[in-house]
């Protein structure tokens, strides 16, 4: 493990200036925080379940709360103007559904090529009910050599957090099984 994983590091300006927000969203929501966040630079969090629109003002209290910035991936209507520089401004990286492209590929280069980055992505890739979950986030993990860190919001027990790390080793159904029972786990009350 590299030297600066191990020390603390500074909050970011954005961090710093929007936590006091972060504070009073959980307060006024009654949403508690749970679980340790890996002190690690560079990392895909991996959040579940993505059941609607209000995960977003909680996951970003969440990493405001844990003091990193995090980066998300959202389709790119959500990066038009009037709200598309703010959105950037918030961590976005637009993504094009419409069209086959390298974005794996793209996001990976840009963590690798990072000193700290912290993206957040929605395995199901949508609100609605999934049967099976994309794959994006483990090939981005994989590709750019991080870990997977698993978050969860639990609107019935009021709760956001993190509910494990998991080394990603190339075999995504193994992976993928280890990482839905942590989740079964989560969703039972049991993490």
């Amino acid at each position: 493990m590299p030297d600066t994983a191990t020390r603390p590091r500074k909050p970011s300006w954005v961090v710093r200036l929007f936590r006091p927000l972060a504070y009073t969203w959980t307060t006024l929501t009654r949403f508690d925080i749970q679980g340790q966040l890996p002190d690690l630079p560079k990392y895909v969090v991996v959040a579940a379940p993505h059941k609607t629109n209000w995960d977003f003002p909680h996951a970003l209290a969440a990493g405001l709360h844990y003091g990193v910035r995090i980066h998300w991936m959202g389709k790119d209507a959500l990066f038009r103007w009037p709200i598309g520089g703010i959105m950037r401004w918030l961590g976005g990286i637009s993504v094009d559904r419409s069209k086959a492209n390298n974005a794996v590929d793209e996001v990976a280069r840009t963590i690798r090529e990072a000193d700290t980055f912290h993206l957040v992505i929605t395995p199901e890739g949508t609100r609605k009910n999934v049967v099976r979950w994309k794959s994006g986030f483990y090939h981005i993990a994989v590709a750019a050599g991080v870990p997977l860190v698993l978050a969860f919001i639990d609107y019935e027990r009021r709760r956001v957090g993190i509910a494990g790390v998991v080394e990603p080793s190339g075999d995504y159904d193994a992976d993928l099984a280890k990482i839905q029972a942590i989740y079964a786990e989560c969703a039972a009350g049991k993490r």
